[in-house]
């Protein structure tokens, strides 16, 4: 058979090699998904890096140039207005207090910002401004850059449906707002109750 038929056979032959088993097969699935799992933290990386990251980068620097223009001792102004008694300024204290705090100062520094306010209002405004730090993320990814995974597991069932995310990142937000001013004034409810108790508590002779 001449030689350059005999290559041509070969190389049309199918060759089949078995998968292994048993200890050796267990190790080669095994450095199979050991290898996968960082490929595909790669390819996510990779996605964050042509995506989010570079929007969130400009987004800080638009930010922080806002914050100097505006002047940080205006906000501080704005903690200092929250702070009066009264039920009128609830949507001050509870609403735009913890959104303006955490959209310049982000999270976790926007909860300095409690530091103008009572020792009764503290524990209310704080609950108010942590649940605000996952609803923001939708439209400005900068305030909690850390965990958009969060809006990011929420946002795949819409994406997978092949709808779009803008519509739902506003919903997102405008539920978060209602939220966060109906547990501040819940959590200051109840922690006005508590320091009653603790306070007629105290008062009683040993």
């Amino acid at each position: 058979m001449p030689f350059t038929q005999l290559a041509a056979n070969l190389t049309a032959a199918e060759t089949t090699v078995d998968e292994p088993g048993g200890v050796f097969g267990a190790l080669a699935d095994a450095a199979d998904w050991f290898i996968g799992l960082f490929e595909a933290g790669g390819e996510v990386f990779l996605g964050l890096v042509t995506g989010i990251i570079p929007t969130l980068v400009v987004l800080l620097t638009a930010v922080n140039a806002l914050i100097r223009w505006i002047g940080p001792e205006r906000i501080d102004k704005l903690g200092e207005y929250a702070a009066r008694p009264g039920i009128q300024y609830y949507p001050v204290r509870y609403l735009i207090f913890p959104v303006v705090s955490v959209f310049f100062l982000t999270n976790p520094m926007a909860y300095t910002m409690g530091r103008f306010l009572p020792e009764r209002y503290k524990p209310a405004f704080y609950d108010s401004a942590v649940s605000f730090v996952h609803p923001i993320t939708g439209l400005f990814p900068h305030a909690n850059a850390g965990e958009l995974f969060v809006y990011f597991g929420i946002a795949a069932g819409i994406t997978q449906l092949g709808l779009g995310t803008s519509d739902l990142a506003v919903r997102y937000l405008l539920v978060g707002m209602l939220v966060i001013l109906i547990r501040g004034i819940v959590t200051e409810i109840i922690t006005a109750r508590m320091l009653a108790r603790r306070t007629s508590t105290e008062e009683v002779p040993a």
